[in-house]
């Protein structure tokens, strides 16, 4: 099987989004259990930017990017499950900021025909985000889910899975983003002083969901619903002194690894029927995976940004 050259993104150290740099590599083909593609689109997450910083520590240089959508060029001796020419969506992967790049066949899901290859690559860390937090905090039809962040891609796909659920959402974002909120199906609110008091006016949480990570959702949340129906997913000091569900990556947090993993095949299915919609709000070349970054941090992006190779 003969080599394939590809475009990566690396970083020799931590930093700013400078440190991002493209490179080249000949990429062998794909071994037992593994598949070779050729990436469509990749995700840029805050995550990546909190990786990028340091903030998660590990070894240099370091890849980035977690999920991608692409074809298929080649699979390993022993992988049936996939086939060459096959559209894919791959999560979670290591170094999805490429041109090409191996991944484990356990780690891809079919690509509804219908579905966009930006909005597939924006597709599965947040929709999974939002999976396993639906779960933590067990909403289900009646609920009502007070949403922090709600504008946010994981907030996106809380609102859409949780109206799938029968529940309702109230969710805190910008006044700039409450048409979207609306058109999604949530009741939207400003955060900020009083937010307390504007919630009850929208209605008695059962639930609450933390896409912010600040004090003030904290409090919020503490104040109005029962400490074993709260969930954040930006784990911070504050949260883990009081007690509530912290998912993700972060130390401490339930990874939810297998929940994650089987709610993939659902999330695609759902995607391709338009049930679940992804947001793609930028769009950029590998080449400006820096202007992605900045993009992220500053810009407090409505949706989902994505590298094209």
């Amino acid at each position: 099987m003969s080599e394939l050259s590809a475009t990566y993104v690396v970083a020799d150290e931590y930093g700013g989004p400078e440190v991002l740099v493209l490179r080249e590599e000949q990429l062998p083909g794909p071994g037992a259990g593994q598949v070779r593609l050729r990436v469509r689109a990749a995700g840029v997450n805050p995550v990546d930017l909190k990786i990028r910083s340091g903030g998660r520590g590990g070894d240099t240089p370091f890849r980035l990017g977690f999920e991608v959508a692409g074809v298929v060029d080649a699979v390993g001796p022993d992988v049936t499950r996939v086939a060459p020419g096959d559209e894919v969506i791959a999560f979670r992967v290591s170094g999805g900021y490429a041109s090409a790049l191996i991944v484990p066949a356990k780690d891809v899901v079919p690509k509804p025909a219908s579905l966009p290859w930006s909005e597939a690559a924006g597709l599965l860390l947040a929709g999974a985000t939002a999976v396993h937090a639906l779960e933590a905090t067990g909403v289900g039809a009646g609920d009502v889910v007070l949403l922090h962040g709600a504008a946010g891609a994981v907030g996106q796909a809380v609102i859409q899975l949780a109206r799938l659920r029968g529940a309702s959402v109230i969710g805190t974002a910008s006044e700039r983003n409450h048409e979207l909120l609306r058109d999604l199906g949530a009741t939207p609110i400003t955060y900020g002083e009083g937010l307390q008091e504007r919630v009850l006016a929208a209605g008695r949480p059962t639930a609450a969901i933390d896409a912010a990570g600040t004090d003030e959702a904290l409090a919020t949340s503490l104040a109005l619903v029962e400490h074993d129906r709260i969930a954040t997913v930006v784990v911070t000091p504050q949260a883990a002194e009081a007690g509530i569900k912290r998912l993700g990556g972060a130390p401490g947090a339930d990874p939810g690894t297998a929940l994650r993993d089987a709610a993939r095949p659902e999330l695609a299915r759902l995607a391709g029927e338009g049930a679940l919609k992804v947001r793609v709000v930028r769009e950029l070349p590998l080449a400006e995976v820096a202007e992605a970054h900045r993009f992220v941090a500053e810009n407090h992006a409505a949706g989902k940004v994505v590298l094209i190779p």
